[in-house]
């Protein structure tokens, strides 16, 4: 479908790929559109809802700045997908040992790696050089965590919480896919709340004249914003690495529990939370994807639902108006404190009947009733993707 809906309340329109928006959001993308440093317009996928100052779900294009905060604190999470050479037919009918030998893995939650993990040690070196760099013009960042110099190698190859998952799928051709969805850990979450902070600061008394105090910017020349740029780029490259490891441990896993296989594709491996530079409208502009995808012409990409819903891998059809973006998900209908009080664990079981899981009150608040319809959510972006293949969870391992 086409743009649903535009605001004109701000200093540019918001364009809207839905008809499906509760009011906060609406309000949070006007806030945005007021903003100086916005380029031609706010656009905002199907999957949008409410965030925290920067609506989820935004694609937000800006000329020579970047609001820390749009970008948010778990800097590059992404998702990778790869397809294996086995069929549905070739699974073991109790998957459960299947989900429990990725769990023991990958840590999830809080959980670590007692040592730095499989890592190449030129990448390693790499990563630890680019974050000294950081560390050591603003010193602040490690006061902010105990020993992050140290835990942020650990993390690598470790999932989190909240809606990071790791899947096996069946597409329509019953093919057998490995999905996961993570970002940059800890260590992304402090710089982006260090540099959100900063922000605020270098607005001073500049910031009483937003319309959130969470959309404080970085101006391109003030005294932060190269430091930002170099700090964001170094997190969202270890979102990357932090995915490829852990895919790198899952199928280790896998092949001790599965019959032999192979890959026969990877799908993508690409961050939906994310700052990029592109050329959009004429102009070199930041783009600011917070819960969107990149989706150019002919590039795919993945689109998941909940723990109980299908997923999609799609091709982009490089949408202008959407700044060649799509959605990233299914997208919240619900908080997770909502959820918690609307159901209990035997919604739980209901919703995610066939999919070996856990199905406690600890992942209730990812109860696929607290998302969007999934297949309205895709309905509402034939604009932006097509379809390439469509997939379906047996084994979901949540955080």
């Amino acid at each position: 479908m086409p743009i649903q809906k535009i605001i004109n309340k701000g200093r540019v329109p918001v364009k809207i790929y839905t008809d499906d928006i509760d009011p906060q959001a609406l309000t949070q993308l006007a806030k945005m559109a007021q903003l100086p440093i916005i380029h031609s317009h706010v656009a905002a996928m199907p999957d949008v809802h409410v965030g925290i100052g920067a609506t989820v779900g935004a694609v937000i294009a800006t000329k020579n700045a970047i609001i820390p905060a749009a970008v948010g604190v778990d800097i590059g999470c992404g998702m990778n997908a790869v397809r294996l050479s086995l069929k549905a037919g070739q699974l073991p009918d109790s998957l459960r040992p299947v989900r429990q030998a990725i769990e023991a893995a990958v840590p999830v939650g809080f959980d670590m790696h007692s040592d730095k993990p499989g890592v190449p040690a030129s990448t390693i070196r790499a990563l630890d050089g680019g974050l000294d760099r950081i560390v050591g013009k603003h010193p602040g960042i490690l006061k902010m965590q105990k020993h992050v110099e140290r835990i942020w190698a650990q993390q690598l190859g470790t999932l989190g919480g909240g809606n990071h998952f790791i899947e096996l799928c069946l597409d329509e051709n019953q093919d057998v896919w490995v999905m996961l969805h993570s970002g940059s850990r800890g260590i992304g979450n402090i710089i982006g709340r260090y540099f959100i902070e900063l922000a605020r600061k270098d607005m001073g008394k500049h910031l009483a004249n937003l319309p959130d105090r969470d959309l404080a910017y970085l101006q391109e020349g003030a005294e932060h914003f190269d430091d930002y740029v170099a700090a964001v780029h170094w997190a969202q490259d270890y979102a990357m690495t932090n995915r490829r490891e852990m895919m790198r441990l899952i199928l280790d896993a896998l092949a001790r529990q599965l019959p032999p296989f192979t890959l026969t594709r990877e799908a993508i491996n690409c961050h939906h939370n994310y700052v990029a530079v592109e050329r959009h409208f004429g102009e070199e502009l930041f783009i600011t994807r917070k819960g969107a995808i990149r989706a150019g012409e002919g590039e795919l990409g993945i689109i998941p639902g909940s723990m109980g819903a299908k997923s999609y891998i799609v091709r982009g059809k490089g949408e202008p108006q959407s700044f060649c973006s799509c959605s990233h998900g299914a997208g919240r209908r619900m908080s997770r404190g909502q959820a918690k009080k609307a159901f209990d664990p035997q919604d739980l079981i209901a919703q995610t009947t066939g999919v070996e899981c856990r199905k406690d009150t600890g992942v209730l608040d990812e109860i696929p009733g607290a998302y969007k319809d999934i297949d309205a959510v895709m309905a509402h972006q034939s604009d932006l993707v097509e379809v390439v293949h469509t997939l379906k969870q047996v084994v979901c391992v949540k955080g």
